[in-house]
This record gives C-alpha cells, sequence and structure tokens, in this order.
C-alpha cells in the first residue's frame, strides 16, 4: 500500500478512506518494535511478519519499510503507525547481522553473488528472529540488490516448525533443502 495522501487529525482518525493513523496495535506492539528494530540492525528495506489468528482476532500482516509508515493489516482493517512512534515494549536481543555489502541477484537465473557465506549469515539471523515471534507467524526481510527494482529476500518461520528457509530474487522464489543452512559459514 502506498503512504497516506494527507495527515491524521490524531490518534485513530482516518488518514484517508481506508487507512487510520494509530499510536498502538495492542497486542501486536512487540511484532511492530521488533520489525521496526530488525529493520535498521539488519540493512533491510522491508520487514513483514504474517501472525497468525489468535483467540477471536484474524491472522494479521505487519509490514515495515523503510522510510515509510509502518502497516498493519487485519481482516479488512488496515491502519498505520509513525515508523518511529514510541511503543511501551522490551525487545529481546536481536541477531548480531554483519554489515555486507549490496548483493547481486539476477531475476532471471535466481543466481546471487554474495560475500562467502553472506547468505547463509541473513538466513541464520532471519530463521533465529522467525523463532522470536508468536508461534506460526512467518517472517520475510528484504534488501535491495544491484540491479534496480529487484529485492533480494529470505522468508522463514520459526526453526522448529520444520518448514525450509525460502529465498527470493525478484518475483523468483527459491524453497531451500529443510535443515538449511546446516552451520553458519561467516562467522
Amino acid at each position: 500500500m502506498s503512504a497516506p495522501d494527507q495527515p491524521a487529525a490524531g490518534d485513530g482518525e482516518p488518514v484517508d478512506d481506508r487507512i487510520a493513523l494509530v499510536a498502538s496495535v495492542g497486542p501486536l506492539d512487540p511484532v511492530v518494535a521488533l520489525l521496526r528494530e530488525l529493520l535498521h540492525v539488519a540493512s533491510a528495506v522491508r520487514a513483514t511478519a504474517v501472525v497468525p489468528a489468535t483467540g477471536a482476532e484474524e491472522p494479521a500482516v505487519v509490514d515495515v519499510a523503510r522510510l515509510a509508515p509502518i502497516e498493519v493489516a487485519r481482516g479488512d482493517e488496515v491502519v498505520h503507525l509513525a515508523h518511529s512512534g514510541p511503543l511501551d515494549v522490551v525487545l529481546p536481543t536481536l541477531f548480531p547481522f554483519k554489515d555486507l555489502p549490496v548483493f547481486d541477484a539476477d531475476p532471471e537465473t535466481g543466481d546471487v553473488a554474495a560475500p562467502l557465506g553472506g547468505v547463509e549469515h541473513r538466513a541464520i539471523g532471519v530463521a533465529e528472529t522467525a523463532a522470536q515471534l508468536p508461534a506460526g507467524s512467518v517472517l520475510q526481510l528484504a534488501w535491495d540488490t544491484t540491479r534496480p527494482g529487484v529485492a533480494f529476500s529470505i522468508t522463514a518461520q520459526s526453526p522448529d516448525a520444520g518448514e525450509p528457509i525460502v529465498l527470493g530474487v525478484g518475483d523468483q522464489v527459491f524453497p531451500m533443502p529443510t535443515g538449511w543452512p546446516d552451520v553458519p559459514t561467516l562467522a
């Protein structure tokens, strides 16, 4: 979704006909805070989580992009939070992502040129962070590549979910073998 066209008059009031600007999303605040911090720690351009339904609540999609309002969608309701807005949550310790150069990723072949162990390092970080989200959540981080408009992404669930990590180059997806990566090659 695009950024709002007009500013909100106050907390909970419509930004446009569809989206309200809010200061909190209640039980999803820890997810918002984690993704916001993760975006910066990992030098990513987008962090997105799909959080499963809980009780009477529908599943939610939390989308945090660089230089944009945070968007939370649950059912037909979509709200925005200010990217730098305060949230009263304690963040868990995040994976220590290394500062890596921009990867080259070919959307035609799926080939990724990265420092040795760089893809595995990021995959481990995404998987470890996914484990800190509510059970059953799916996490995706995306980074710019040397090719304009082509993102490199990693999608993971918590490691105990048994689902493979999925790499993405542009619109192409590449499920990795179950259990990959076995051992980090970039310490």
